[in-house]
């Protein structure tokens, strides 16, 4: 694979404007080669608008290079590129794959975009331990050990790791734990684990459940089922009835999750289902996963594509995204006949080294699947769309309530948790259109040696600080931007030709399609009344932030939901909603969203500092010798109360070592 950057035959000198459009792409041809490849489009500010793949580089950008039969999409991408860049490959195939890495990379705004691209998770039977544990995995599969999915989501290995423990007894808790175990928990006690930890099954037993598990995993269901009736009913033949019911229990759990899975297709043991649905403008993709001939759940994904793009384009090129760092199954289901289904299939072979079929079933059970995944996704963007419509409403709503100039497009939620000043952090939430934008939500660290613990105000004003010198030095650099461009615009006419110039194209080129969401807030919530609200306006106004609005949400009397004060700069009286308001709950979800989220930031780092051992800072306690500490005292706490003669008998402790040991928790000297 080669990469070069060909410069146009018209370059200008370092101090002309740049020049964009179909002569800038003309300027490529004359040293393009006629062979598979990548090639990725730039603006005059070097971000990458679009990224195409060709099976000959010349003959497909040549097509960019002609002044008429585009369309309105392809005519204001043309319009934008200022330069491009190229790969050369071997195989069309490989410039499928290459094309969705670099989309998913640079995410350029002419593409069609995978949107919520999460990590699917796992369930894993660790096999790095003698008494193999159960648990959700996400991440590099690096540990030894049967990976079983990829499941549609967390909810779905919660559901099926709690069958896992409640059928087969196994264990789910850290080897850390395990180790330090002297007596079997609470799971031992309900019936959710066999306690190998403690002996009171022996491993040879347990790992006899472990492979029965893994056979249940692997789809062999119905004959764990029969193996578990057969032990049952001998069992009970011998009147050994407690025996029988535990396998009575387990023969429940099975029948319990198969219920739970709600389709289980004959005859289809792996495979993803795609199926598109468009409405409003809009595409909902539902994804089916079918594994050991078992539904391990589905997810709807709302990918960002053009409004002129149908649903086979759309399908077509989130496929190829999906795949990019997912395990490919040996068969892909899909609503609707895609341009570059063969294409696709032989890439996909090439990456899972493997057959791959793609198929658009017309009958049997299969089009009943993809059936049933295109109802889900009508369903889900029906939703979703309604959805979208509520939140115009109520964005409409804060407007009016407020008087703002105009709906606000980004909403901005700033909270803080602590408990007595110790991990204290702040967080950002952030809502538009669409509701939540998680992706967008923030954490910070308090970590200014001038805050004093516990002091709100100087916490909220960290945070506000952070957040917002940002800003304000992202739009020093696009002043410097929109000077370039003013120069740019002045000679951008005689680059252009006219007949690719037309009103449509203008008109087009401004719509709300193309407008990405916001970096900066329309509106700021401040979770607090007129002192953090002063804080805030006091950061704002240091950066020249004046048309960023700002409202302090304060809880009423008795900190009672629904009296809200709402403080607003320029008014010396608080204003409050009626109880029964919509804009008035809308705004106590964005608050408690971001109680919730600081809440969520603040456990998580406070479990972390808990969490940490203090074996681990001791210099040259390592993995082995901290295990043989706790499996001999049981606890750390233990560990620090032992005298030194106890710390020696235990396995790898030397005389030395142990006094390093008991310094560290006596004196600290070490």
């Amino acid at each position: 694979m080669t990469e070069d950057q060909i410069p146009a035959a018209h370059d200008a000198g370092p101090e002309a404007p740049a020049k964009t459009g179909a002569d800038v792409i003309a300027g490529y041809l004359k040293t393009l080669p006629q062979s598979p490849g990548v090639y990725r489009m730039l603006d005059t500010a070097g971000e990458v608008i679009y990224v195409g793949k060709a099976r000959q580089l010349k003959s497909r950008v040549s097509n960019y290079a002609r002044l008429n039969g585009h369309t309105n999409r392809i005519a204001r991408m043309i319009l934008a590129t200022a330069s491009m860049e190229f790969v050369t490959v071997s195989t069309e195939a490989e410039a499928l794959l290459l094309e969705a890495n670099l989309i998913k990379r640079f995410r350029p705004r002419f593409n069609v975009l995978m949107r919520d691209d999460k990590s699917f998770p796992y369930i894993l039977i660790a096999r790095d331990h003698p008494a193999p544990a159960v648990m959700k995995h996400r991440g590099a599969r690096n540990r030894k050990g049967e990976y079983f999915g990829p499941f549609a989501s967390a909810g779905a290995v919660d559901r099926t790791v709690n069958m896992l423990q409640r059928a087969f007894l196994l264990r789910s808790c850290s080897d850390s734990v395990y180790e330090s175990r002297t007596r079997p928990c609470l799971l031992y006690q309900i019936k959710r684990c066999s306690a190998p930890c403690t002996g009171e099954i022996q491993l040879e037993d347990y790992r006899e459940l472990v492979v029965e598990a893994e056979r249940f995993l692997k789809g062999e269901s119905q004959s764990v089922r029969a193996m578990y009736q057969r032990l049952m009913q001998e069992a009970a033949d011998a009147l050994e009835f407690e025996t029988a019911a535990k396998y009575r229990n387990r023969l429940w759990a099975l029948a319990h999750v198969t219920a739970d899975q709600a389709i289980n297709p004959d005859g289809v043991e792996e495979a993803d289902v795609f199926a598109a649905y468009q409405d409003g403008g809009q595409t909902c993709i539902q994804v089916f996963f079918f594994r050991t001939g078992q539904n391990w759940g589905n997810r709807a994904y709302y990918p960002k594509a053009d409004r002129s793009l149908d649903a086979p384009d759309v399908l077509d090129s989130f496929i190829a995204q999906f795949y990019d760092d997912k395990p490919v199954p040996r068969l892909i289901l899909i609503s609707h006949d895609i341009p570059n289904r063969a294409l696709l299939a032989e890439a996909l072979a090439s990456k899972a080294q493997r057959k791959v079929e793609i198929r658009v079933p017309a009958r049997g059970t299969k089009s009943s699947l993809v059936e049933h995944a295109l109802t889900n996704a009508r369903e889900a963007l029906g939703r979703k769309l309604a959805e979208s419509s509520t939140q115009a409403r109520l964005l409409e709503g804060v407007a009016e309530r407020f008087a703002l100039a105009a709906p606000p497009r980004r909403i901005e939620v700033f909270d803080n948790s602590h408990i007595a000043g110790t991990n204290a952090v702040g967080a950002m939430i952030v809502a538009g259109p669409e509701g939540f934008v998680k992706g967008q939500y923030r954490k910070f660290n308090i970590k200014s040696p001038d805050v004093t613990p516990g002091d709100d105000y100087a916490m909220m004003r960290e945070v506000l600080t952070r957040r917002f010198k940002r800003i304000a030095d992202a739009e020093v650099l696009e002043e410097i931007e929109t000077e370039v461009a003013e120069l740019v615009a002045d000679t951008v006419s005689e680059a252009i030709p006219a007949a690719l110039v037309d009103k449509a194209v203008v008109d087009e080129a401004t719509t709300d399609d193309d407008v990405a969401f916001p970096d900066r807030p329309d509106l700021v919530l401040i979770d607090g009344g007129l002192g953090q609200l002063s804080v805030a306006r006091e950061v704002l106004a240091g950066f020249g932030l004046h048309d960023i609005q700002l409202i302090g949400v304060a809880k009423g009397p008795d900190r009672d939901a629904g009296r809200e004060h709402f403080h607003i700069p320029g008014r010396e009286q608080p204003i409050m909603l009626e109880t029964r308001d919509p804009v008035l709950y809308f705004v106590q979800r964005l608050r408690d969203e971001a109680h919730r989220f600081a809440i969520g930031t603040h456990r998580a780092k406070r479990a972390k500092a808990l969490g940490v051992n203090p074996l681990d800072e001791i210099d040259g306690i390592g993995p082995t010798r901290k295990r043989a500490l706790l499996k001999h005292f049981g606890s750390a706490k233990a560990v620090s109360r032992a005298g030194i003669e106890d710390l020696k008998a235990v396995e790898g402790i030397s005389a030395d070592m142990a006094r390093r040991i008991y310094d560290f928790f006596h004196d600290r000297s070490v």
